[in-house]
C-alpha cells in the first residue's frame, strides 16, 4: 500500500517504523481524552521545549523524541475538525516525510492528510513549513481544508497566490505553515535576491519543505530555469531583417558517415537546441544584409540570425507557442497549457515575433535564474510524495 523509497529495502522500512505507529496509537488513547484547549495546550509545550533547545542542530532530536505524541496530537485533531483519522500507514508515509525522504502512495491514500503530520511537527520550531503544490488552486484548497488541522492546534497557516502584493507575501510567509506553488516560491526566492534593501524581502530562511507530486517538480521540471527579465532596447527592424535573411537559408543535412561537412548554410541540433551557421551560411548572410561581418560590434548581426534560426526550426507553432490575439502566446511543454504573458528572454520572443509578421514587443535579458532543481536544494531538509516515484528512482 506505501512504498518507501531511497534507502533500506522497504520491507525492512515498514518494520522499523511499526513500533513507533504502536507507541502513537497507545498515546492517542491517553490524548482522545483531552478538552479542545488542553489539545492546543500540548503545542505550546512543545514549542516552549523546542526554543529552549536552541539552534536547529539541537532541534532535531528532541523533533525526534516527540514525534510519536506529536503524530498522535495532529491525528486527534484530524478527527476532531475533518472527521478524518490518520490510518497507520498515513503515520509510516508522515514518518518518511519528516527523515526528508519520498513516500509513494496511490490515489485515494490520502496525500493531503499525510502532509498534516510532518509539516505540524516541524513547524513547532517556529523556522516555518512549505507545502509545495503544482498549482494555485490546490495550494488554496490545501490551506483551507488541511489548514483547518493547523489552525485549530493553534499554528498560523499561510497561503501563496499568484496575484499577491509584497506585504501580503511577507505576511504569509511568516506564518508556521505556508501553502505555495513552487513557481511562487522560486519567483519570490529571486526577487529576494534582486532586492535592493532588506525591507523589500518578502522569505525568511528555509528549513523544511514537503512537495506534493515531486515527480512532476523534481524530473519533469528539474532543470527548467525560472528567469526573472528586464527589458532591452534593440531596433525592431533587425529582427524583421534577420527573418528574412533566415527564410532564404538552405539546412545542411545530417552529417555523412565520411565525416564531409554536408552542404547547406546551418546545422540544426534539435538534442542541444541550437542552431549553427557553416561558412557558407555566413557568407550568404552577409551578403544578403549587405555587411561584411556578422559580429561588428559597431553593428552586430549574429544574435539575431541566432535567434531568427531557432524560431524558424526549434520553436513550432501550436507546439511551443499559438498566436492569440496578435501575439505569441507560450505553451507549457509539460502541461500543455498556454502561459499568457511570459516570453522567452534574450530576443528569442522577439524572433518569433517576426517569424510569424506580429508586431515585436521590447527584447528582455535574463537578471535572474535558478532551476527548480537547485532552487530545493536550499532546503536543509526537503521531502516529497508522489505515486509514481519508484520508476523514477535513479534521477533522485
Amino acid at each position: 500500500m506505501l512504498k518507501l523509497l531511497l534507502g533500506d529495502p522497504n520491507a525492512r522500512k515498514l518494520k522499523r517504523y511499526q513500533p513507533i505507529v504502536s507507541d502513537i496509537s497507545l498515546l492517542e488513547e491517553e490524548i482522545a481524552p483531552l478538552s479542545d484547549d488542553e489539545l492546543r495546550g500540548k503545542t505550546l509545550a512543545f514549542q516552549e521545549r523546542l526554543a529552549n533547545a536552541g539552534s536547529l542542530e539541537n532541534q532535531r532530536p528532541i523533533l525526534d523524541e516527540i514525534l510519536p505524541e506529536a503524530f498522535a496530537v495532529v491525528r486527534e485533531a484530524g478527527k476532531r475538525v475533518l472527521g478524518m483519522r490518520h490510518f497507520d500507514v498515513q503515520l509510516i508515509g508522515g514518518m518518511v516525510l519528516h527523515e526528508g525522504q519520498i513516500a509513494e502512495m496511490k490515489t485515494g491514500e490520502g496525500k493531503t492528510l499525510v502532509a498534516t503530520l510532518p509539516s505540524y511537527l516541524n513547524a513547532l520550531t517556529g523556522r516555518g513549513v512549505h507545502v509545495v503544490t503544482v498549482n494555485d488552486y490546490l495550494a488554496r484548497r490545501d490551506a483551507e481544508w488541511m489548514g483547518q488541522v493547523h489552525r485549530f492546534l493553534g499554528l498560523s497557516v499561510g497561503l501563496i497566490q499568484q496575484d499577491m502584493r509584497p506585504e501580503e507575501r511577507r505576511r504569509n510567509y511568516a506564518c508556521d505553515i505556508t501553502y505555495a506553488t513552487n513557481s511562487e516560491l522560486g519567483f519570490d526566492y529571486l526577487r529576494d535576491n534582486m532586492a535592493a534593501d532588506i525591507s523589500e524581502v518578502v522569505q525568511r530562511e528555509f528549513q523544511y519543505c514537503v512537495i506534493d507530486e515531486v515527480d512532476s517538480i523534481l524530473i519533469d521540471e528539474a532543470r527548467t530555469p525560472l528567469i526573472i527579465s528586464g527589458q532591452v532596447e534593440r531596433p525592431q527592424e533587425k529582427y524583421q531583417q534577420a527573418a528574412q535573411v533566415v527564410g532564404a537559408l538552405e539546412r545542411a543535412a545530417e552529417m555523412g558517415k565520411d565525416g564531409i561537412d554536408p552542404e547547406g548554410d546551418y546545422e540544426v541540433d534539435e538534442k542541444q537546441r541550437s542552431c549553427t551557421l557553416t561558412d557558407e551560411g555566413f557568407a550568404k548572410a552577409e551578403q544578403l544584409l549587405g555587411v561584411s561581418d556578422l559580429f561588428n560590434p559597431q553593428d552586430p548581426w549574429a544574435h539575431y540570425i541566432t535567434n531568427a534560426l531557432k524560431a524558424k526550426e526549434l520553436f513550432v507553432k501550436d507546439v511551443n507557442y499559438i498566436v492569440r490575439d496578435g501575439e505569441a502566446v507560450i505553451v507549457d511543454e509539460f502541461t500543455g497549457r498556454v502561459m499568457p504573458g511570459r516570453r522567452w528572454s534574450d530576443g528569442q520572443h522577439q524572433a518569433i515575433e517576426a517569424k510569424e509578421a506580429l508586431q515585436i514587443q521590447a527584447e528582455t535579458q535574463t537578471l535572474a535564474s535558478i532551476t527548480y532543481q537547485n532552487f530545493f536544494l536550499l532546503y536543509p531538509r526537503l521531502a516529497g510524495m508522489t505515486g509514481t516515484a519508484k520508476t523514477e528512482e535513479v534521477e533522485f
